[in-house]
């Protein structure tokens, strides 16, 4: 297991949200702040605000990989070589784990979208793939800033 799985494994079992553990592991040599990078992806929890769509995870895997490919330029060309990552990070993901949606990597545990977190004690860790799929997010991107040759910062 990497550095910066267990590292984000931490994160979570520390309390930050799924989305925040992946974009926190890669903030700082993606030229972001780990400050501003918790606030940035505090809305993206439990599939976005806890209502369980696109996994937390996956949203903090595409910001990083914003930071890492993208550009302020507004060009179609620009977009468009982001949104052809974001969609093979998403392919990788979804191969691994059958879904990039919350509520369909969730299936089997009693899931509320009640905008109050559950409480995270050993029961929880059990009987959610969370901290599993936190570490799939952060493997692939890393697998992919690697096959890309990615230069931090």
């Amino acid at each position: 297991m990497s550095e910066k799985i267990e590292k984000a494994k931490e994160l979570f079992k520390s309390g930050y949200n799924c989305s925040q553990s992946v974009l926190g592991v890669f903030c700082e040599e993606l030229g972001l702040d780990f400050d501003t990078a918790m606030k940035i992806a505090s809305s993206f929890g439990g599939g976005m605000g806890r209502m369980r769509e696109v996994c937390g995870t996956v949203s903090g895997m595409f910001m990083a990989a914003g930071l890492a490919y993208s550009s302020t330029d507004s060009s179609a060309e620009n977009k468009s070589n982001q949104y052809k990552i974001v969609q093979e990070l998403a392919k990788r993901f979804k191969d691994k784990n059958g879904s990039i949606i919350c509520r369909e990597l969730l299936q089997g545990v009693e899931s509320s979208t009640s905008p109050t977190p559950s409480e995270r004690t050993e029961t929880y860790y059990k009987k959610r793939p969370c901290i599993e799929l936190v570490g799939d997010s952060v493997e692939i991107l890393e697998e992919y800033l690697k096959e890309t040759k990615f230069q931090a910062v």
